[in-house]
């Protein structure tokens, strides 16, 4: 039986909580391959969160509740790294304190107001928009290409264009690792999925979505030096409120 390569392996263990076997080698080739690998796995996480989204309903109460448990159950696998991700990066973006200042209150295990507000306002965008669709397919479809895009995102931000903001972490491991060519063959790859599932409209949402995610990485570059960890999170969050939001307004 032929063993999961140590870049899926590092892939999965990062992004979801699913147990998998410690890769044997960790190191920045291994690291630029787990991110790469990213769509994919972001792919079978959507798939399986946003089952609830499929259930028939005709009361808009019921789509909100449905929408809710889909976040959940993400949130969940991801052990909600993600949405950790954002409310450090808006805390140390909202600080207004110079680079070196605004990482170390990154760092720290609270939130502040910054984080809490851009949670609470990145989270009911997402709930929002999906439970606007009228028909549960819409809702699927557009639940999981806004969660593929937004790793599509992420395979962005691990590209040369960003640099790593600390000599450590997450963000030291990733940063320039994957090569451009990869990021582009993913961007392809997801606009003409959402041509494929949802036509213009959704060719033009995930263009927007990844988009948003690069805004947010030019930002982080400016007033942070660079990427870390959590502006890896926070890049995934902000491309799939902006995905699922331009979906619904298409």
């Amino acid at each position: 039986m032929t063993e999961m390569p140590d870049a899926l392996r590092l892939a999965i263990g990062t992004l979801t909580r699913l147990p998998v076997p410690a890769p044997r080698t960790v190191d920045r080739r291994t690291a630029g391959r787990a991110m790469s690998f990213s769509p994919l796995v972001a792919l079978v996480l959507a798939v399986i969160c946003g089952l609830p989204l499929l259930i028939a309903h005709e009361r808009p109460l019921v789509a909100l509740l449905l929408s809710i448990a889909a976040f959940t159950l993400l949130a969940w696998a991801t052990r909600a790294l993600h949405l950790d991700g954002l409310a450090d990066t808006a805390d140390a973006l909202g600080s207004g304190k110079p680079a070196s200042a605004a990482l170390e209150i990154a760092r720290k295990s609270d939130i502040g107001p910054f984080g809490v507000l851009a949670l609470i306002f990145v989270v009911l965008l997402d709930i929002a928009a999906v439970a606007s669709f009228a028909h549960p397919r819409d809702a699927y479809v557009s639940f999981v290409i806004a969660i593929v895009t937004s790793r599509v995102a992420l395979v962005w931000a691990c590209t040369r264009a960003w640099p790593a903001a600390r000599p450590d972490g997450l963000g030291a491991m990733v940063a320039s690792s994957v090569p451009t060519f990869i990021a582009v063959a993913w961007t392809i790859v997801v606009i003409a999925l959402g041509w494929w599932l949802l036509s213009t409209a959704g060719a033009i949402s995930v263009a927007l979505g990844i988009l948003a995610g690069i805004v947010l990485l030019v930002i982080a570059r400016r007033r942070l030096g660079g990427i870390t960890g959590d502006v890896l999170g926070a890049t995934i969050e902000i491309a799939t409120a902006a995905t699922l939001v331009a979906l619904a307004l298409l």
